[in-house]
C-alpha cells in the first residue's frame, strides 16, 4: 500500500521574534534577537532578570476579559498560532468535515502560571482562595482542547509532552495518523508560557541557564566556547497539515512536504543527554530513512542549539555520527540564539523557521558565535544569514528525559522528493 504524502498548507506563531511568521521569519533570517529584560513581572528576587518574551500581546484584547480569566498563557498563546494558521490555511470546518480534522499540541510544562499562583492563593487564603478553574487551566491538554472546541474539530485531539521535544513529536505523530489514514488533517505543534519565576529559580538553581544579565542579548550563543546556559523563553507555533489529495482537492496552497520523522530515548539521564550522541544520531538515521534520503540530501539542519554546555556538544556528536564526512558540508544553525529556548514550543517554532528556510533558500544565523567551541566543530552560519538553494530541512530537537525527535521538511514538488 503506497504511504501517503503529508503536506504542510497553513502556519501560525508568536514568539520572541514576531508575533506573526512573516514577522517572526524576517528577524530570525536577519538575526535579530528577541531576547531581553523581562517585563511582565518584577524579577528583583531572581537571579535572572532577562528572557525571550512575547511582545505586544493582550490576551484579554484577543479573548475578551472574561475568556482571558479562564484561560491559562499557554492555551492563550496557543491559541494566537491556532487563530493564524486556520487562517492560513483556508480550511472550512463543515459539518461534513470536522470529524476528519484532528488537533495535536502539546507542552512541556502545561499551565504552570496557574499553577503557581493557585498555590500561592491557597497558602494565604486557604482552600477557598483556589479557582475551581485551576485543573482546566493547568491540563497539558488544556491548549489542544480548547482550540478543538473552538474550531470544531472532532477529529483525534491529544497532548503529547516529551520535553523540548514536544513541538517536534506533535508534528510527527499527527503525521503519521494522517499516513495511516486515520484523519484528512491536523492541527499540529505545540505552545509554552514557562516563563514564570519559580520555573526560572529552578532553572538557575540546576546551573542550566545564562546568567548574563549585563547583556541579555549576547546570552543565547550556541555553540560560542562562552556560552553558560540557555535562555528561557515563551511562545507558541502550529502547523496545519493534511493528506496531499485532501489539499490538492480544495486547491490549497502547500508551502512544504513533511517528508522524514525519528523518534528515539537516550534512556540515560533526567537533564543530561547522551554524551555519545547515540540516541539523537539514531534519531536523525531514522527520520532519513522514513524520508528515503541520504545524508548528502540535506541542505540545512536547524538545529536543537541550546546553547549548554553540554547539548551544544552532544548535538554535533550526534550530526557527525549520523552524517558521516559530510556533516562538515551542511551548513547548520540555532535560531535559538536569537528566541531563546521555548522549550515545549521549540521545535515547532523551528519548524516554521525551517519551512520558510525552504521556501526563501535562506540559512538563518547563529548569533553570539564569536568565538566557536573546538568541540562543536561543524558549519553553525556565524552571526550572518547565506543565501543557498535548498530543497530538504533537518530540524532537531532534544529533550529533558533523553527525547529525540528529529523532521525533515522537504520542498514540495508534484512527483515527490524535490
Amino acid at each position: 500500500m503506497e504511504r501517503r504524502r503529508v503536506v504542510v498548507t497553513g502556519m501560525g506563531i508568536i514568539c520572541p521574534t514576531g508575533n506573526n511568521v512573516e514577522e517572526a521569519w524576517r528577524n530570525a533570517a536577519d538575526g535579530k534577537t528577541g531576547i531581553g529584560p523581562i517585563t511582565r513581572f518584577d524579577t528583583s528576587h531572581l537571579e535572572n532578570h532577562f528572557g525571550g518574551e512575547v511582545k505586544n500581546f493582550d490576551p484579554e484584547e484577543f479573548l475578551g476579559r472574561r475568556e482571558a480569566r479562564r484561560t491559562d498563557r499557554v492555551t492563550q498563546l496557543g491559541l494566537v498560532a491556532a487563530a493564524q494558521a486556520m487562517e492560513n490555511a483556508g480550511l472550512q470546518i463543515t459539518d461534513e468535515n470536522r470529524y476528519d480534522v484532528g488537533c495535536v499540541m502539546g507542552s512541556g510544562i502545561g499551565g504552570i502560571g496557574t499553577i503557581f499562583e493557585s498555590i500561592k492563593a491557597f497558602l494565604e487564603r486557604g482552600a477557598r482562595g483556589v479557582s475551581p478553574l485551576l485543573i482546566p487551566m493547568m491540563l497539558p491538554d488544556s491548549a489542544s482542547s480548547k482550540v478543538s472546541m473552538t474550531y470544531g474539530l472532532r477529529g483525534p485531539n491529544f497532548a503529547i509532552s516529551t520535553a523540548c521535544a514536544t513541538g517536534n513529536n506533535c508534528i510527527g505523530e499527527a503525521t503519521e495518523i494522517i499516513r495511516r489514514g486515520a484523519a484528512k488533517a491536523f492541527l499540529a505543534g505545540s505552545s509554552e508560557a514557562g516563563l514564570v519565576d519559580v520555573a526560572m529559580a529552578s532553572f538557575n538553581n540546576m546551573t542550566a541557564i545564562s546568567r548574563r544579565n549585563e547583556a541579555p542579548e549576547k546570552a543565547s550563543r550556541p555553540f560560542d566556547i562562552d556560552r553558560d546556559g540557555f535562555v528561557v523563553a515563551e511562545g507558541a507555533a502550529l502547523l496545519m497539515i493534511e493528506d496531499l489529495e485532501h489539499a490538492k482537492a480544495r486547491g490549497a496552497t502547500i508551502y512544504a512536504e513533511i517528508c522524514g520523522y525519528g523518534h528515539t530515548s537516550d534512556a540515560y539521564h533526567v537533564t543530561a543527554p547522551l554524551e555519545t550522541g547515540e540516541g539523537a544520531a539514531k534519531a536523525i538515521e531514522l527520520a532519513l530513512e522514513d524520508a528515503g534520503l541520504r545524508p548528502e540530501d540535506i541542505d540545512y539542519i536547524n538545529a536543537h542549539g541550546t546553547s549548554t554546555p553540554l547539548n551544544d556538544v552532544s548535538e554535533t556528536v550526534a550530526i557527525k555520527r549520523a552524517m558521516g564526512e559530510v556533516a562538515y558540508e551542511i551548513p547548520i544553525s540555532s535560531t535559538k540564539s536569537v528566541t531563546g529556548h521555548l522549550m515545549g514550543a521549540a521545535g515547532s517554532v523551528e519548524a516554521v523557521f525551517s519551512i520558510m528556510a525552504i521556501r526563501n533558500n535562506w540559512v538563518p544565523p547563529t548569533v553570539n558565535l564569536d568565538n566557536q567551541d573546538p568541540a562543536c566543530d561543524l558549519n553553525y552560519t556565524p552571526n550572518v544569514g547565506v543565501s543557498r538553494e535548498i530543497k530538504y530541512v533537518m530540524s532537531n530537537s532534544f529533550g529533558f528525559g533523553g527525547h529525540n525527535a528529529v523532521l525533515i521538511f522537504g520542498e514540495y514538488t508534484a512527483n515527490g522528493h524535490a
